[in-house]
């Protein structure tokens, strides 16, 4: 047993944390965003944690980040079929809190 990967810590290695679950879920509501949407979208994130966040999910397969040459500069985000196939988690989580705050 002890060679097998508890998935609940699979899980949480990979999206664990403060922010990870909040920028997929917006992102998720929201469709591709850009960098500053998120961050104004995502209550409370500073700048650098937003990047480094968003960095760990794009390496984790999780985001794809495209970037546009222009000038300005822009950089879009959106879920990838990896990120997608959390939807059913968010709706039981949404489920499960609207029943917890009745």
């Amino acid at each position: 047993m002890k060679n097998e990967k508890c998935p609940v810590l699979n899980f949480t290695q990979q999206i664990g944390g403060k922010w990870k679950l909040p920028i997929i879920n917006t992102i998720r509501n929201h469709g591709t965003l850009r960098f500053g949407k998120i961050h104004q979208m995502v209550d409370g994130v500073s700048r650098k944690v937003l990047t480094d966040q968003l960095k760990s999910l794009e390496s984790a397969g999780l985001l794809t980040r495209k970037q546009y040459e222009e000038i300005p500069p822009r950089v879009e985000y959106s879920l990838t079929e990896k990120s997608k196939g959390l939807c059913e988690v968010f709706h039981a989580i949404e489920k499960w809190s609207n029943l917890a705050d009745k």
